[in-house]
């Protein structure tokens, strides 16, 4: 990525300015020209990753109000960046470098041994729940800084997805630019299979269900997000299987066919089979009681990815064990996978 420049380099950023009495850097308003290496990412993941200490909140505000610009206008956070784009971003308040804390080492140790697969241009990890997977919300770093923290030489080290916070299992993180977009192009066509292991209140009924609806997301102005159904929302699909039944819950496996945010606990709790331990969409009864059987988080994990390598196209497949915290609620509730 390169600066824009125009004549008498007037849009070339100027150097920051320390806001008097706040302890933080105040930039100038920056134009940037999109290289082939950025082409295709997403407008908000472009910021995040480039504007390093900004809040994600403060950055999600910037793009609802139209401060930030591609080629002179207002864009959404999903738009695509292309080769030549130019993007404005507004002046910016940032920490000091000073004020940067690293990750704790009892944090940098937990993703070290979370990661189960790596080759020379993927990482795949078992995150932890309560983990988010950058900083921001609240938390001053994500699993994204705890792997730069734990690689301070690693060129290139990115998100290829996301998982919600409470959520735990594979995540991607790729190690070259063009390993990223190879696995962007398989997730919009549909060729990553995703599969997920969650528990519901209630007795499921009948065999494996296709789910279709149409979500919209909200983002409150706390930076919270929240889905609900809306003929004029996106696409989601998802197909739900039982794994293990009894009268008062049931053991599920989710197939991702579409990834929206929330995807799998909207519609889970559609069909009045709410995730036990969402305390967003769920059940507070449910949650209750699971809460006295052991369970102190949302049991959703991402417990396998396979697709195909895209230098060999031999298939990849990696499983993230379920952790053990929910093995015993399976337990507690009487609940085995066969």
């Amino acid at each position: 990525m390169r600066h824009a420049h125009s004549p008498g380099n007037r849009n070339h950023p100027k150097s920051a300015k320390k806001a008097s009495g706040t302890g933080q850097n105040t930039s100038s308003v920056q134009h940037l020209s999109i290289d082939a290496n950025h082409a295709g990412q997403r407008m908000d993941n472009f910021l995040i990753t480039h504007l390093k200490g900004v809040p994600r909140t403060h950055i999600y505000r910037i793009l609802r109000r139209g401060e930030v610009r591609v080629n002179k206008g207002r864009v959404r956070q999903d738009y695509r960046l292309r080769t030549g784009d130019v993007v404005r971003i507004p002046p910016l308040r940032r920490p000091e470098p000073s004020e940067d804390i690293p990750p704790a080492q009892r944090i940098l140790r937990s993703i070290d041994q979370a990661i189960i697969y790596e080759d020379a241009g993927l990482l795949i990890l078992n995150k932890p729940s309560g983990m988010a997977v950058h900083g921001g919300s609240g938390q001053r770093y994500g699993v994204i800084e705890a792997l730069r923290a734990l690689r301070p030489g690693a060129p290139y080290l990115e998100l290829v997805h996301r998982l919600d916070r409470e959520t735990s299992g594979c995540l991607m993180i790729a190690k070259k630019r063009s390993v990223l977009r190879a696995l962007h192009e398989r997730l919009r066509r549909h060729q990553v299979d995703k599969r997920y292991l969650l528990l519901v209140g209630g007795q499921w009924h009948g065999r494996a269900r296709k789910v279709e609806m149409e979500l919209r997301k909200n983002v409150l102005r706390s930076g919270e997000r929240v889905v609900h159904q809306d003929p004029t929302g996106k696409p989601s699909v998802t197909h739900l299987r039982p794994l293990a039944v009894n009268r008062n819950a049931s053991l599920l496996e989710a197939r991702l066919q579409t990834g929206r945010t929330h995807q799998i606990r909207v519609h889970a709790a559609s069909l009045g089979h709410p995730v036990a331990g969402d305390e967003k969409y769920g059940d507070k009864t449910l949650n209750r009681d699971m809460h006295g059987l052991g369970l102190r988080r949302l049991f959703l994990h991402a417990t396998s990815l396979r697709f195909r390598l895209e230098d060999t196209h031999k298939p990849l497949q990696v499983t993230a064990p379920l952790p053990e915290e929910l093995v015993r609620v399976l337990e507690s509730v009487k609940l085995r996978i066969s």
